[in-house]
């Protein structure tokens, strides 16, 4: 086994690759199976934590969660859910929690390298936030819309409620109405900091848009079942079981997020400039600093921004619609909260970064969607304390934007929506179904975070059409 074939099995460049290579020869000379050899690498690579203690695998385990710079005598906390993540996530994973802010830490089972914090990161720090642990799309969030319609309306009006989705909604990175929408949010403070001060106006034209990446408005069918309508009826929805026409949009604060983060990370880089190049991103800003200061009141106002977009989506597409909303779930999955959690053993406040991960404290609703092509779900989280009450907020890539275009041709994939009973109406190759995990997988390994109370099936999506900037 060479070094390009453990690179290709996840193992990273470096003192990995080396502990990688020692492993290899180590269990070839103790005897090993070497047919086998693929597959235990693999496992290494997929849970590092499993092998900490066995003194054949444990060097090259440690080495998969060294940091860049280790900041203290042990890593904060923290637990990974989920098999065959990326190295790369895992590293990124185990760099947040050698930081000196770090309070604890989880890895949801759609996790995937980002910038500084892995996408399905999450992190608890004490007193401060880190911008790009909470993302550039700041507070990135599903909303999902029942009818009191019956799903198997759609194929008789596909073509009516195509026309909506093209009619109501927008995409694109310089994505604005005409005629601009409103909503109370702009009627708020924008002077909180002097980047929402600058774009307020080109916030406003935003209003109600949902830019470029993975985001998208589709219709789609809403399954309940008798148990599942007895658990949403707990949580305060009456809806009888059924199948029911449903809306649901994902999308966040546009180009004023985006600035936001943007300009806080730079401050914050900026004050932290002793930490290496790997870990730059995750340059924090303590809440005794102005900047802190500014850029937590600026997240919550695209918070509240991001929501209004989704707010009016879903006001005009019903409206247009003609039918009435029975069941309205959202939530942010690109966000840090101040919360209380139990660490060592005693209650504290601790700020928890979800980038790309759903809040799921107990009783909590929210929304996990799939691909284009594959189901989301309506899930109640249950409240697990190694998770810091989290969990996926989708299904999570497993490949490149650049990767996926050299890999898909529509005419295959037209044939996989076709099958699926799927009309898209645009979207870039990069967005197609293989580009994602299996819903299915991501689900079934973090049963003990969430329940799934309902199950959405997308049949009419709406994505930035091919060309623009991810904004995701």
């Amino acid at each position: 086994m060479n070094p390009q074939l453990l690179t290709r099995l996840g193992i990273p460049d470096g003192p990995a690759l080396r502990s990688g290579m020692a492993f290899v020869a180590s269990y070839v000379r103790a005897g090993g199976n070497t047919s086998r050899l693929e597959e235990e690498v693999s496992a290494i690579v997929a849970d590092p934590a499993t092998f900490l203690g066995d003194p054949l695998r444990e060097a090259l385990a440690r080495d998969l969660y060294v940091p860049a710079y280790k900041q203290r005598d042990a890593l904060a906390p923290w637990q990974q859910w989920g098999s065959g993540l990326e190295a790369g996530a895992v590293q990124q994973m185990a760099n947040a929690c050698a930081l000196p802010v770090a309070v604890a830490g989880a890895l949801m089972p759609d996790a995937h390298q980002g910038y500084g914090l892995p996408i399905g990161g999450v992190l608890a720090t004490d007193h401060c936030v880190i911008p790009y642990a909470v993302g550039v799309d700041i507070a990135c969030r599903m909303r999902l819309s029942v009818y009191d319609r019956k799903a198997n309306v759609i194929p008789g009006q596909k073509d009516r409620l195509a026309n909506i989705l093209e009619r109501e909604t927008n995409f694109g990175m310089g994505g604005a109405f005409k005629d601009k929408r409103h909503h109370d949010v702009m009627d708020e403070d924008w002077n909180v900091s002097p980047i929402t001060r600058r774009f307020r106006d080109k916030a406003w034209a935003q209003l109600g848009t949902s830019g470029s990446g993975n985001h998208f408005v589709e219709f789609g069918a809403f399954d309940l079942n008798a148990e599942q309508a007895v658990a949403l009826k707990e949580s305060g929805f009456d809806i009888p079981p059924g199948e029911y026409l449903a809306l649901l949009s994902h999308s966040g604060s546009r180009g004023a997020g985006a600035q936001v983060c943007q300009y806080y990370s730079h401050i914050a880089m900026e004050r932290r400039y002793d930490l290496p190049k790997e870990m730059k991103h995750l340059s924090w800003l303590t809440f005794d600093e102005e900047a802190g200061q500014e850029y937590w009141a600026a997240m919550n106002l695209m918070g509240r921004y991001a929501a209004a977009n989704h707010e009016l989506i879903h006001k005009y597409i019903a409206k247009k619609v003609g039918a009435r909303v029975t069941l309205d779930i959202e939530n942010h999955h690109n966000f840090a909260w101040k919360e209380t959690h139990v660490i060592d053993g005693q209650e504290r406040e601790v700020v928890v970064h979800r980038k790309g991960a759903t809040p799921a404290a107990s009783g909590e609703l929210g929304v996990i969607p799939g691909s284009m092509a594959t189901p989301g779900f309506i899930v109640r989280g249950k409240g697990k304390a190694s998770s810091l009450n989290s969990a996926s907020h989708g299904a999570g890539r497993v490949m490149s934007r650049s990767e996926a275009k050299q890999s898909f041709t529509w005419g295959g994939v037209k044939k996989q929506l076709a099958a699926a009973g799927v009309q898209l109406l645009s979207a870039g190759i990069d967005e197609v179904p293989g580009v994602y995990k299996d819903i299915h997988h991501v689900m079934a390994a973090q049963q003990d975070l969430v329940e799934v109370l309902g199950k959405f099936q997308p049949r009419i999506v709406k994505m930035c059409p091919p060309g623009d900037k991810a904004e995701d």
